[in-house]
Formats: C-alpha cells, sequence, structure tokens
C-alpha cells in the first residue's frame, strides 16, 4: 500500500494490522481530504474526536497484538438517516432536526464497530430519504465527484459521493426505491441492496414491521466488490430488534470468485417497461458484451413485467404509505409538523400521496407486486441473474429545484423519480441487486448498470459484478487520481 487515499477497506485494514502504517495515519489523511473538498457536501458531521478515539484504540490493540477485526481502523461513513450512533447528530435531512443528538447506537454502527471500523462521520441524504437527489435545506446539494454540477443521486448520495471523491472507504446506504443503486451508479461505485431481511434494519423503534411494504432495506457501497461484500458480511445476520432479519448467510467475501463461465445471464435493456437515453444503453450493452467475452453465457430477455403505468401506480401507492406513516411517527415522536416544517416541497407532497390511501385498495397493489415477482423469477428460473442499466439516464442536475428530465431518447415522459430509473421494481419483489460500474459517457459522467439475483443469490450477484470489475476495471477513473 502506498497511500491511504483510494486504498480499499481490505488493504488498509491489513497494512495498519501489519504496522505498515497506523489508524491515526489513515484517519488524518481522509480527515484532511474532507476538509479539503468541502464542496462535495458529502458529510453532515465529521465525528474526529471519537474517530481519533477509535484510531488511538485500533493502533493500541496492533501494539499489544489484538485483532479487532475486518475493519481494524479503517475510516468508515454512515448516512444519516438510519444509521445513527450515539452523541452523534442524527437529523434524517431535516433542518428541524439540526440539532437532535441520537442516544443509542444503530445495529449498523454497532455491528462495523464490533468489526474495528473508526466512524469518521454522517452522511448527507435528502429529507427523509424520500427522493433520488441529495438535496435539503439544512445541508444543501451533493454533487457527483465526476461534475460538481451534477447529483450524487439519493438518497445515498452523501456515502455515494465520500466514495467517489476519495473521503472514505466504505460507507452504508438504505434503500426503498434504488436509494444503494442510484448513488452509486451516479457516483462510479459499487453497492448491493441485499434480500429483505439479511441485514436487520433498526429505525430506533418507531415501526418495526413497516419495512416490507415495498422492501426498505439496508447495505454498503463501496468502490470495489470486494468491499462491498466485506461490508455485507459485518452487517448480515440477525438481530431481535427486526422482527424480519433471518439467520446469517455463508460469508459472501468467499464466494465472488465464481468462474464467469459457469453463470448464465439474462440481459435486458429497458425491463420492458420506459425509454433509457442512447448513451446509457450502449455502455451498458458494452459492459454486457464484455461479460459475454470473459464467459458469462448471455440471452437478451424482457421480463414479461406489469406495463410501467400498473407497476409505478403500485408503487407510488406503497411507498406513499410508508413516508407518510414515517412522517406521523416523527411528528408524535420528536414534534415535527410536516404541512409548516422548514422543508423542500417535495416532501410533504411525497407524504401527501399516502395520507388519502385506500388500506384495501393499498393492500390491493400486491396483487401487481406478485406478477411483477413472477415474472422476474420466471426469468430467474433461467438464469442466475438479470442484468439491466440502472438509471435510464446519466447523472441529472444536482438541484432538486430543477426537476427531474422529462424527455428520454425522444420520448416524453412525466419528470418524475420512477422516470429516471429501473431500480424500484425490485424494491416491490425484493430479489438482491447490485449496482456495478459500466463506464463513463463522453462527458465523463458515470453509468451504472444492475445485477438482480434469486433471493438469497447475493454471491452470484457480487461475483457477476467482480467479473465485470475485472475485465473492464474503473479503479483508477475517479477524480481523486487527478488531485
Amino acid at each position: 500500500m502506498h497511500e491511504p487515499i483510494g486504498a480499499t477497506a481490505t488493504e488498509l485494514a491489513t497494512a495498519i494490522r501489519s504496522g505498515e502504517t497506523t489508524a491515526e495515519a489513515v484517519l488524518d489523511a481522509h480527515l484532511d481530504r474532507i476538509a479539503e473538498h468541502e464542496e462535495l457536501n458529502a458529510f453532515v458531521t465529521v465525528i474526529e474526536e471519537s474517530a481519533r478515539e477509535q484510531a488511538r484504540r485500533a493502533d493500541e490493540a496492533v501494539d499489544a497484538g489484538e485483532d479487532l477485526g475486518p475493519l481494524q481502523g479503517v475510516p468508515v461513513a454512515i448516512k444519516d438517516l438510519t444509521q445513527r450512533k450515539a452523541g452523534v447528530r442524527h437529523t434524517l435531512g431535516l433542518a428541524p432536526l439540526s440539532e437532535h443528538v441520537a442516544s443509542t447506537d444503530s445495529v449498523t454502527v454497532e455491528r462495523l464497530e464490533a468489526a474495528g471500523a473508526v466512524i469518521i462521520g454522517t452522511t448527507n441524504t435528502p429529507a427523509l430519504g424520500h427522493t433520488i437527489k441529495t438535496d435539503n435545506r439544512l445541508q444543501g446539494a451533493t454533487p457527483t465527484p465526476f461534475d460538481l454540477t451534477r447529483s450524487a443521486g439519493g438518497s445515498s448520495g452523501g456515502s455515494a459521493a465520500a466514495l467517489a471523491g476519495g473521503l472514505t472507504t466504505i460507507a452504508t446506504g438504505s434503500d426503498i426505491g434504488g436509494s444503494l443503486r442510484v448513488p452509486a451508479s451516479c457516483c462510479h461505485v459499487t453497492s448491493l441492496k441485499p434480500t429483505f431481511g439479511q441485514v436487520p434494519a433498526d429505525d430506533g423503534g418507531l415501526d418495526r414491521f413497516s419495512h416490507h411494504t415495498p422492501y426498505m432495506v439496508l447495505g454498503s457501497l463501496a468502490r470495489t466488490v470486494e468491499d462491498v461484500a466485506l461490508g455485507y458480511d459485518i452487517l448480515a445476520g440477525p438481530d431481535d430488534r427486526d422482527p424480519f432479519s433471518v439467520p446469517a448467510p455463508e460469508p459472501t467475501r468467499d464466494q465472488i470468485d465464481r468462474p464467469a463461465e459457469t453463470v448464465s445471464a439474462a440481459y435486458s435493456p429497458t425491463l420492458g417497461l420506459q425509454p433509457v437515453d442512447p448513451e446509457v444503453r450502449e455502455l451498458v450493452g458494452a459492459a454486457v458484451d464484455d461479460l459475454a467475452s470473459a464467459g458469462v453465457t448471455v440471452d437478451e430477455r424482457d421480463p414479461d413485467l406489469p406495463d410501467y403505468a400498473t407497476l409505478s401506480e403500485a408503487y407510488m401507492s406503497q411507498v406513499g404509505v410508508f413516508f407518510a406513516g414515517m412522517a406521523r411517527g416523527i411528528e408524535a415522536q420528536l414534534g415535527i409538523d410536516f404541512a409548516t416544517a422548514d422543508v423542500v416541497d417535495t416532501v410533504p407532497s411525497t407524504i401527501a400521496l399516502g395520507e388519502n390511501a385506500d388500506a384495501v385498495e393499498n393492500q390491493l397493489q400486491n396483487q401487481v407486486r406478485t406478477a411483477a415477482y413472477d415474472a422476474i423469477e420466471a426469468v430467474l428460473d433461467d438464469n442466475d441473474v438479470l442484468v439491466t442499466p440502472t438509471l435510464t439516464v446519466p447523472p441529472y442536475s444536482k438541484d432538486l429545484a430543477d426537476g427531474y428530465p422529462t424527455e428520454i431518447d425522444g420520448e416524453d415522459v412525466m419528470g418524475v423519480p420512477t422516470d429516471q430509473m429501473l431500480t424500484w421494481v425490485f424494491n416491490l419483489t425484493g430479489h438482491p441487486v447490485a449496482n456495478a460500474p459500466a463506464g463513463l459517457t463522453d462527458d465523463g459522467l458515470p453509468v451504472g448498470l444492475q445485477i438482480v439475483g434469486s433471493r438469497y443469490g447475493e454471491a452470484d450477484v457480487l461475483s457477476v459484478a467482480k467479473t465485470l470489475e475485472e475485465v473492464r476495471p474503473w479503479a483508477d477513473e475517479y477524480p481523486f487520481h487527478n488531485d
């Protein structure tokens, strides 16, 4: 290892344990970089004092011959939404919570610190994580490091920007419609949306049963597939605070080197749902061709999904109820009135989607979800994975006020988030999905592809991402290499 900035979590942990470097030196390098790149607006709170204490403990453990775990002394960032660290601001992207401090650690923080991680800070997110641009009244907009006028995506945009900017090594996120995969696509990093239940959710106890409609999951982002697998292995496994959590899988990091010639992939350029920008389609198609050249058997095939209008209605109905319930709980617990609070206009409009929902009609949308699930399963009956673009467009303007594109490949679209991505379908079905970088446009903007697997098929999904990383490497494409 030469420089800590840009090194993988695995490399840093190894170097710290061997004495080649120290956790304090690694932390100092990342804290300096965060201070030097405020234009990324990736962090809400930098936890310097606590991080320095954790780094000192990691170095003392090395001196004593102790092994604190696979992330010993490695800087990790946490999303300022469902993840929280006791004694640190926990804002959920809301200006009215600018001084709210968490009283307990979330499960993810407990597990990361048990693995030796140094929690370096909390990352920016849109209010309540409600949309796919990271922009709010508390912190402002977070751009992709590849173009400071374009969005880092959302809602885990701060985490993705911190990774692409070299500000951290691994980061956490959550995903109810694409919030792990969309920012990963916008920032040229890797992420994993696990199967529902694999990583226990912990929102502080407001509603432990809400995350299944649609499926909201927690996961990790990193610059490399190996680090994403490492993060997943640390976070996965049951916890009694999440009634949906399931037994831990076998270590995924040990299974991501599956030979390409043993893998079959269905490729759907549009999911049969909506238009995709030609440059996105070309880059994703080229990446799929490279997978085929590496030995993956590829068959172009669209799943027999319900039409876009029907499917998006089901999603918006259920996600609207989710956010309305979340808002009601926060109002009761923390005294915020979202009708008058200092939030962007899209927050109350998102909440309004669910406030007047009919309970029976909302439940009946599960019939649409069932049809979607069956369609994806039919494809996966014949293939190990399904590959599609992650976003239908390159990264868009970072400011919420600018809206979203209303035309894609010459076709008019509604200018809403579901037009811009092919991710939300899999929050209705619950399948595990990874985003992997596909390439850069002529303007240098990142494009990602998503790899969908059967339930509990995280190892298959990440093995395909690893093959792509080997044949189409992206490690040298981050802007920080030019600093």
